[in-house]
Protein backbone atom coordinates (compact mmCIF):
# COMPACT_ATOMS: atom_id res chain seq x y z
CA UNK A 1 0.00 0.00 0.00
CA UNK A 2 1.47 3.53 -0.68
CA UNK A 3 2.36 5.57 2.24
CA UNK A 4 0.43 8.02 3.45
CA UNK A 5 3.24 10.09 4.15
CA UNK A 6 6.19 9.84 1.56
CA UNK A 7 8.70 11.46 0.26
CA UNK A 8 7.89 12.89 -3.77
CA UNK A 9 10.10 12.90 -6.19
CA UNK A 10 9.48 12.58 -9.93
CA UNK A 11 10.65 9.59 -11.97
CA UNK A 12 12.31 10.39 -15.26
CA UNK A 13 10.70 6.95 -16.50
CA UNK A 14 10.30 6.93 -20.30
CA UNK A 15 6.89 5.58 -21.75
CA UNK A 16 7.36 3.13 -24.69
CA UNK A 17 3.64 3.20 -26.37
CA UNK A 18 0.98 5.00 -26.37
CA UNK A 19 -2.74 4.08 -25.02
CA UNK A 20 -5.44 6.39 -25.79
CA UNK A 21 -4.82 9.85 -27.25
CA UNK A 22 -2.22 12.53 -26.47
CA UNK A 23 -2.89 15.62 -25.00
CA UNK A 24 -0.32 18.54 -25.34
CA UNK A 25 0.89 20.01 -22.05
CA UNK A 26 3.48 22.21 -21.52
CA UNK A 27 3.99 24.08 -24.95
CA UNK A 28 4.79 21.22 -27.68
CA UNK A 29 5.48 18.88 -25.77
CA UNK A 30 3.33 15.79 -26.43
CA UNK A 31 2.58 13.77 -22.88
CA UNK A 32 1.36 10.31 -23.93
CA UNK A 33 -2.10 10.15 -21.99
CA UNK A 34 -3.73 6.78 -20.65
CA UNK A 35 -7.51 5.70 -20.00
CA UNK A 36 -9.22 3.12 -17.51
CA UNK A 37 -11.86 0.72 -19.17
CA UNK A 38 -14.63 -0.54 -17.73
CA UNK A 39 -15.61 -4.47 -17.27
CA UNK A 40 -18.43 -5.11 -19.88
CA UNK A 41 -21.24 -7.72 -19.33
CA UNK A 42 -20.61 -8.49 -15.50
CA UNK A 43 -22.49 -11.04 -14.12
CA UNK A 44 -25.15 -10.09 -10.97
CA UNK A 45 -28.33 -10.80 -9.89
CA UNK A 46 -30.89 -7.85 -10.07
CA UNK A 47 -31.93 -7.00 -6.34
CA UNK A 48 -35.18 -4.94 -7.49
CA UNK A 49 -35.06 -0.76 -8.43
CA UNK A 50 -33.39 0.20 -5.53
CA UNK A 51 -31.18 3.33 -6.42
CA UNK A 52 -28.23 3.31 -5.56
CA UNK A 53 -26.07 6.77 -6.08
CA UNK A 54 -22.05 6.52 -6.93
CA UNK A 55 -20.76 9.14 -4.82
CA UNK A 56 -17.37 10.93 -5.25
CA UNK A 57 -14.72 8.86 -4.41
CA UNK A 58 -12.12 10.27 -1.89
CA UNK A 59 -8.55 9.94 -1.44
CA UNK A 60 -4.93 11.72 -0.56
CA UNK A 61 -3.63 14.32 -2.53
CA UNK A 62 -0.74 12.33 -3.88
CA UNK A 63 -3.65 10.41 -5.77
CA UNK A 64 -5.83 13.63 -6.56
CA UNK A 65 -4.12 13.93 -9.99
CA UNK A 66 -3.70 13.16 -13.66
CA UNK A 67 -0.44 11.70 -12.75
CA UNK A 68 0.19 7.81 -12.32
CA UNK A 69 2.02 7.10 -9.20
CA UNK A 70 4.86 4.84 -8.99
CA UNK A 71 6.44 3.45 -5.47
CA UNK A 72 9.62 2.96 -6.23
CA UNK A 73 10.68 2.14 -2.70
CA UNK A 74 8.20 1.17 0.42
CA UNK A 75 6.89 4.08 1.85
CA UNK A 76 8.41 6.10 -1.15
CA UNK A 77 6.04 7.78 -3.63
CA UNK A 78 6.76 8.93 -7.16
CA UNK A 79 5.06 10.14 -10.19
CA UNK A 80 5.77 7.85 -13.64
CA UNK A 81 7.35 10.44 -16.11
CA UNK A 82 5.97 11.23 -19.30
CA UNK A 83 2.68 9.69 -19.19
CA UNK A 84 -0.53 11.05 -17.32
CA UNK A 85 -4.37 9.82 -17.13
CA UNK A 86 -7.04 11.47 -19.00
CA UNK A 87 -8.50 13.18 -16.27
CA UNK A 88 -7.83 13.72 -12.20
CA UNK A 89 -7.99 10.17 -10.72
CA UNK A 90 -11.30 10.37 -8.35
CA UNK A 91 -13.27 11.09 -11.19
CA UNK A 92 -11.73 8.51 -13.96
CA UNK A 93 -12.34 5.94 -11.04
CA UNK A 94 -16.13 7.14 -10.45
CA UNK A 95 -16.61 7.24 -14.22
CA UNK A 96 -15.97 3.76 -14.80
CA UNK A 97 -17.17 2.35 -11.97
CA UNK A 98 -20.67 3.35 -13.10
CA UNK A 99 -20.03 2.72 -16.35
CA UNK A 100 -19.32 -1.07 -15.06
CA UNK A 101 -22.72 -0.44 -13.18
CA UNK A 102 -24.51 0.04 -16.05
CA UNK A 103 -22.58 -2.90 -18.07
CA UNK A 104 -24.59 -5.19 -15.36
CA UNK A 105 -28.18 -5.33 -14.79
CA UNK A 106 -27.98 -3.37 -12.15
CA UNK A 107 -27.88 -0.21 -14.42
CA UNK A 108 -31.90 1.18 -14.45
CA UNK A 109 -30.62 1.68 -10.68
CA UNK A 110 -27.48 3.83 -10.41
CA UNK A 111 -27.30 7.59 -10.80
CA UNK A 112 -24.39 10.56 -10.14
CA UNK A 113 -24.49 13.14 -6.95
CA UNK A 114 -27.21 15.89 -8.26
CA UNK A 115 -29.26 13.11 -10.42
CA UNK A 116 -32.27 14.71 -8.81
CA UNK A 117 -33.32 11.02 -7.35
CA UNK A 118 -34.03 9.85 -4.55
CA UNK A 119 -31.18 7.41 -3.23
CA UNK A 120 -32.30 4.23 -1.40
CA UNK A 121 -28.54 3.83 -0.64
CA UNK A 122 -25.38 5.89 -1.46
CA UNK A 123 -21.86 3.78 -2.17
CA UNK A 124 -19.14 5.41 -0.57
CA UNK A 125 -15.46 5.32 -2.14
CA UNK A 126 -11.57 5.77 -0.66
CA UNK A 127 -9.34 4.90 -2.94
CA UNK A 128 -6.66 3.91 -0.52
CA UNK A 129 -3.59 2.79 -3.39
CA UNK A 130 -3.63 2.80 -7.24
CA UNK A 131 -0.38 2.68 -8.68
CA UNK A 132 2.80 0.95 -9.32
CA UNK A 133 5.14 -0.92 -7.49
CA UNK A 134 8.34 -0.99 -8.59
CA UNK A 135 10.82 -1.95 -5.75
CA UNK A 136 10.14 -6.43 -6.58
CA UNK A 137 9.01 -7.46 -9.87
CA UNK A 138 6.28 -4.31 -11.38
CA UNK A 139 3.38 -4.90 -10.29
CA UNK A 140 -0.40 -2.80 -9.99
CA UNK A 141 -2.18 -2.25 -6.98
CA UNK A 142 -5.28 -1.00 -6.58
CA UNK A 143 -6.98 -1.10 -2.76
CA UNK A 144 -10.34 0.86 -2.40
CA UNK A 145 -12.31 0.80 0.52
CA UNK A 146 -16.12 0.73 0.32
CA UNK A 147 -19.34 1.32 2.52
CA UNK A 148 -22.96 1.57 1.63
CA UNK A 149 -25.47 4.11 3.68
CA UNK A 150 -28.86 3.79 3.73
CA UNK A 151 -29.47 6.62 3.01
CA UNK A 152 -32.74 7.26 4.58
CA UNK A 153 -31.42 5.62 7.97
CA UNK A 154 -28.32 7.76 7.46
CA UNK A 155 -26.75 4.17 9.04
CA UNK A 156 -23.88 1.97 7.66
CA UNK A 157 -24.96 -1.04 6.34
CA UNK A 158 -21.82 -2.53 4.64
CA UNK A 159 -18.27 -2.20 4.59
CA UNK A 160 -15.53 -3.56 2.44
CA UNK A 161 -12.05 -3.11 1.00
CA UNK A 162 -11.18 -4.54 -1.99
CA UNK A 163 -7.75 -5.24 -3.77
CA UNK A 164 -6.45 -5.95 -7.14
CA UNK A 165 -3.17 -6.85 -8.60
CA UNK A 166 -1.79 -7.27 -11.86
CA UNK A 167 1.97 -7.77 -13.21
CA UNK A 168 3.19 -5.35 -15.27
CA UNK A 169 5.84 -5.96 -18.05
CA UNK A 170 7.63 -3.05 -17.49
CA UNK A 171 7.14 0.48 -15.51
CA UNK A 172 7.02 2.37 -19.01
CA UNK A 173 3.54 4.52 -19.32
CA UNK A 174 1.67 1.61 -21.46
CA UNK A 175 2.69 -1.23 -19.36
CA UNK A 176 1.93 0.35 -16.22
CA UNK A 177 -1.21 1.84 -17.34
CA UNK A 178 -1.89 -1.86 -19.20
CA UNK A 179 -2.07 -3.25 -15.58
CA UNK A 180 -3.73 -0.71 -13.30
CA UNK A 181 -6.32 -0.99 -16.18
CA UNK A 182 -6.35 -5.04 -15.15
CA UNK A 183 -6.18 -4.04 -11.53
CA UNK A 184 -8.67 -1.76 -11.52
CA UNK A 185 -10.92 -4.51 -14.00
CA UNK A 186 -10.82 -6.79 -10.73
CA UNK A 187 -11.68 -4.35 -8.26
CA UNK A 188 -14.73 -2.57 -10.19
CA UNK A 189 -16.23 -6.26 -11.00
CA UNK A 190 -15.61 -7.23 -7.18
CA UNK A 191 -17.22 -4.28 -6.03
CA UNK A 192 -20.37 -4.23 -8.29
CA UNK A 193 -21.02 -7.62 -7.27
CA UNK A 194 -21.08 -6.91 -3.35
CA UNK A 195 -22.72 -3.86 -4.02
CA UNK A 196 -25.59 -5.27 -5.87
CA UNK A 197 -26.79 -6.93 -2.87
CA UNK A 198 -28.06 -4.28 -1.04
Amino acid sequence: MLARTAAFMVLGLAATGLGGCAALLGGNQAVPTFDLSAPRAVPVERTGVRVLVISDPTSLAVLNTEKIVVEPQPGQVAYLGNAQWSDRLPPLFQARLIETFENSSRARSVARPGDRVTADYVLLTDIRSFGLQTFASPEAVVEVSAKIVDDRAGRIVAAKVFTGRAPAGSSSGAEATRALDAASDQVFIELVKWASGY
